[in-house]
């Protein structure tokens, strides 16, 4: 099988793996627990939270661990919401093209009686740092901007929109998911209040990620308990998998210089190659992208059928996020790039990561062409496009 949805989980790490072992054989005490046994576990999970912190440049202080980035997402976004209504600010902005973690808690705050403004996108998926700084109000309380998109890959000019957050005034979350061990992070470079990580994407483990939180930006708990993180997220913590990430995202920064432009030479021949089939769009293919990253639509074909004869000629792939692979709607990224719906509805991401070979390369340049062929060629909509019944879109 050839994996190319890294975006939506990475296999785990042997360091990783390693590392959970060793906590859980040696480690296996409560970090609460005033004992030996204890103490000897705090002390794993604040070295995990330094190696954490060196790798976004922030401090220890500033780490909390959670069970996940839509976790860290969700906290960010409601504590900063409530602590701008403290001060009568009610505004959030964000954009269009957000992972649903963000996008679906800003419908759960306009409820609570919050105004959103999500701001959209260029054609190629990048936003304007002048669009996001106007649509900051007095009464804006926070500014939320992915650092790298999860379905095309495009990264975001974080450090300009931070510096502008920084003039007006405005607290700024960067949901840096699927950035991380793809991206150089620096929390102060970028002006960054907030930001999300989750573990499974950068070949740590499932169910863990980090919150940063700036010192001074008040954290508002979600889930109330035992004082555990600084009394902002209850629940004693998942030690081994707390220690796994942070081996993990060490390693994987370690890694990135020389990896990051291997998967980008993968990339760049998966899409020239497939760039060659007619009536193809590569998405975001003109902007800034993640090096491994590649979402591309064939016009005249469904999305879920291209997957599933894939997969059966052993080719792992998706059609956006994970999060949303049950839906059958067209992905709202793809929809605000100003795609029409029957065009991203045929819509392939191909993530590519530390397994995937050039061999791998070739034989999804073989075989995907095949299956777009074929999946045209019993195609009602195909044959009306080819016939001139109805106009090409792309």
């Amino acid at each position: 099988m050839i994996y190319a949805d890294h975006a939506a989980t990475t296999k785990i790490s042997h360091a990783a793996k390693e590392e959970m072992m060793r906590v859980m054989e040696e480690s296996w005490g409560n970090p609460s627990s005033l004992h030996t046994p204890g103490q000897l576990a705090k002390e794993v999970l604040e070295e995990a939270r330094r190696k954490i912190a060196a790798c976004l440049n922030a401090a220890p202080s500033e780490i909390y661990f959670t069970s996940g980035g839509s976790e860290a997402d969700n906290q960010a976004l409601r504590s900063a919401a409530y602590w701008g209504a403290k001060k009568g600010k009610r505004h959030l902005v964000s954009t269009a093209i957000e992972h649903h973690a963000i996008l679906h808690t800003l419908d759960q705050l306009k409820e609570e009686g919050f105004e959103v403004t999500l701001v959209g996108v260029d054609q190629n998926g990048v936003v304007s740092v002048e669009d996001i700084c106007r649509a900051i109000r007095p009464d804006t309380a926070l500014v939320s901007v992915m650092y790298a998109n999860n379905e095309i890959g495009t990264i975001q000019p974080i450090a300009e929109i931070g510096r502008c957050c920084r003039e007006h005034g405005v607290l700024f979350h960067t949901d840096a998911v699927q950035a991380a061990a793809h991206l150089a992070i620096d929390v102060e470079r970028d002006a960054v209040d907030l930001l999300s990580l989750s573990g499974h994407k950068f070949y740590g483990p499932r169910g863990v990620g980090v919150l940063y939180a700036r010192r001074g930006v008040p954290l508002r708990p979600l889930i109330a308990g035992g004082a555990q993180e600084r009394s902002k997220r209850a629940g004693t913590e998942n030690l081994p998998a707390i220690a796994g990430m942070a081996v993990a995202l060490e390693d994987a920064a370690a890694k990135m210089p020389q990896e990051t432009k291997r998967l980008a030479a993968l990339r760049d021949k998966l899409e020239a190659g497939l760039s060659k089939l007619p009536h193809t769009r590569i998405n975001g293919g003109k902007a800034p992208r993640l090096s491994g990253t590649l979402n591309v639509c064939f016009e005249g074909i469904e999305g879920e059928s291209l997957l599933l004869l894939l997969d059966d000629r052993g080719i792992a792939a998706s059609s956006g996020s994970a999060c949303t692979s049950g839906s059958l709607d067209p992905s709202h990224v793809l929809l605000a790039l100003g795609l029409p719906h029957e065009v991203a509805h045929g819509s392939l991401r191909l993530s590519l990561g530390a397994e995937t070979t050039e061999e791998d390369v070739d034989i999804m340049l073989q075989e995907i062409p095949k299956v777009v062929s074929y999946l045209r060629s019993i195609s009602p909509v195909w044959e009306e496009l080819e016939s001139g019944a109805r106009p090409h879109l792309i």
